[in-house]
């Protein structure tokens, strides 16, 4: 079976120049890959381009705001699956069911608490590694029951 490929990929999109330095120093004792994206657009051809694990993404974007950027992410097969955290100013609940109805996996609101920040990132990361070693270990047993079948027919 596949070991993990190394530390995590995360893409940090966010028009804010200072918002991003501020989630990069948040990240900086973490290991992982990171890359930025400072519009919609960018942050799609960023997320196409990096592959990504997980994609902290802020709303309130130029070119194509973040509830556009996580449809287009959802609606694709190579993306669908994305890990993504929605990080906005906004907090009205209207503003959290539009981004649940664009696919989003989390919230976090500004101004974003380290730990917080932090937390989530690990749980949703490790969340997601539990969900791959569980397909690949049920991969395993179809493989390993169908050679068993396959094996009973040949006596």
């Amino acid at each position: 079976m596949d070991q993990p490929k190394g530390p995590p990929k995360i893409v940090i999109a966010d028009d804010n120049l200072q918002n991003v330095e501020l989630l990069e120093a948040y990240l900086s004792d973490v290991d992982c890959e990171i890359r930025t994206a400072f519009d919609g657009e960018d942050t799609l051809r960023v997320v196409a381009e990096f592959q990504p694990d997980l994609l902290l993404l802020d709303v309130m974007m130029p070119r194509l705001s973040g509830f556009e950027v996580c449809r287009k992410l959802r609606a694709n097969p190579a993306t669908k699956d994305l890990l993504i955290l929605m990080v906005t100013a906004l907090n009205e609940a209207s503003d959290f069911e539009r981004g649940v109805q664009a696919g989003t996996d989390d919230f976090l609101t500004k101004p974003v608490n380290k730990v917080e920040l932090l937390c989530r990132i690990k749980s949703m990361l490790r969340v997601r590694h539990l969900k791959n070693q569980l397909e690949r270990t049920l991969a395993y047993l179809a493989e390993f029951e169908a050679a068993s079948r396959s094996s009973e027919g040949e006596r």
